[in-house]
């Protein structure tokens, strides 16, 4: 039921801006390959035990890439530690000196985040880029609007798209110019606007993939409305080939986010899209606890699959016809449950999280091993 349908419904296709394919570690960025979602570890990260500990929650709930920040010697001292416990790429995040790069690539990290504003002389940044070329790295050139270089803010007056966008290019082709091309960019700003506008004069003035993100969004709520607004404008233009979401909350939130967003779009699918009403005097049984239990039960599944919740049957069988499992409320507190798009039995209200769990469950199981024999006959 996760099939893609744009052929029969074009207004729900995104052309994805083309760009160069790079490499993070064992991951893919940018081409044709699926937009990944990272998110970066708030422990510190000399204290390598409890960095590994949020990476591997991170892990867990789908990350790609995991970013940790590298201030101090103490940070890229743990970092080989942590490089080797991950299952996913770890990027350093080198901040203000640049021997805290070249110090993070002969730990083994598969990316290097700089912020050209903050690392300052063009000899420094060269001395980064060797680093990276001679131990495998990519690189980002991280720009924030809140750290832009002093001759760009005395060019322009303050921070806008423009000079964000020229330090982006002016980093770029110093690593252009020393034939160092396995890099990305991101130019974020907290100001949705100043961000989308300078994503999109980006995206038309160079090749390279795109790491997008609201820097700063704020707190789980507000953070997350943010960024869906900008970043899924960008998403729906096609613009964006790596993403974080920059939540004040559970770095695993800013996964969760991040597939969802994906997932709203159709770019990417993981775990259960749960399809339900906003409930209303009309519904047969309690809408909100129920999802709020299923999201809850069901947050372990990472197989893409569909499932719609909805209190009457008003819309109930419409939606229930486009997804993998429905329930659909009906009277004397039982409903429908429908499997595939079609009605298929009846159930009681009462045991009815227990008995969608367990449909759910046994989808994914299903859907897992028609994934392996697929693979095998390939």
């Amino acid at each position: 039921m996760m099939t893609d349908h744009t052929h029969l419904r074009p207004w729900r296709a995104i052309s994805r801006r083309p760009s160069r394919k790079i490499r993070v570690g064992n991951v893919e960025v940018g081409g044709d390959a699926p937009i990944t979602v990272q998110s970066m570890t708030n422990t510190l990260t000399a204290d390598a035990n409890a960095t590994i500990g949020q990476i591997r929650q991170l892990e867990e709930a789908g990350a790609d890439i995991v970013r940790v920040s590298c201030p101090d010697v103490e940070s890229t001292a743990a970092l080989s530690t942590i490089v080797k416990a991950s299952k996913v790429p770890i990027v350093a995040d080198i901040h203000f000196h640049y021997k805290r790069g070249i110090e993070a690539a002969q730990a083994g990290a598969a990316c290097l985040r700089i912020n050209p504003g903050n690392i300052g002389r063009p000899d420094r940044v060269r001395d980064v880029i060797q680093a990276a070329r001679d131990h495998g790295c990519s690189m980002r050139i991280g720009v924030n609007a809140g750290s832009l270089e002093p001759h760009l803010l005395e060019k322009y007056g303050e921070p806008c798209p423009e000079a964000m966008v020229e330090s982006a290019l002016d980093h770029a082709r110093i690593l252009q110019d020393h034939d160092f091309h396995e890099f990305k960019i991101s130019v974020k700003a907290s100001d949705i606007f100043m961000t989308v506008a300078a994503y999109q004069m980006l995206a038309d003035a160079i090749d390279c993939p795109l790491h997008v993100g609201v820097t700063e969004a704020g707190g789980l709520r507000s953070g997350t409305i943010k960024s869906s607004i900008g970043m899924g404008n960008l998403l729906w233009a096609g613009i964006g080939d790596t993403i974080r979401v920059s939540l004040a909350a559970d770095p695993v939130e800013e996964i969760k986010v991040g597939f969802d967003m994906l997932k709203s779009l159709g770019l990417r699918h993981r775990g259960v899209n749960i399809i339900a009403c906003p409930s209303c005097a009309r519904q047969g049984f309690n809408v909100i606890k129920t999802v709020e239990a299923l999201e809850s039960r069901l947050a372990h599944i990472s197989t893409p699959m569909s499932l719609s919740i909805i209190g009457c049957v008003v819309n109930g069988p419409g939606e229930a016809l486009m997804t993998d499992v429905g329930f659909t409320g009906g009277g004397k507190g039982a409903g429908m449950v429908y499997l595939a798009g079609k009605p298929d039995h009846k159930m009681d209200n009462e045991g009815m999280v227990d008995h969608i769990v367990a449909l759910v469950e046994a989808k994914a199981a299903e859907l897992d091993a028609a994934a392996r024999t697929l693979e095998a006959a390939e």
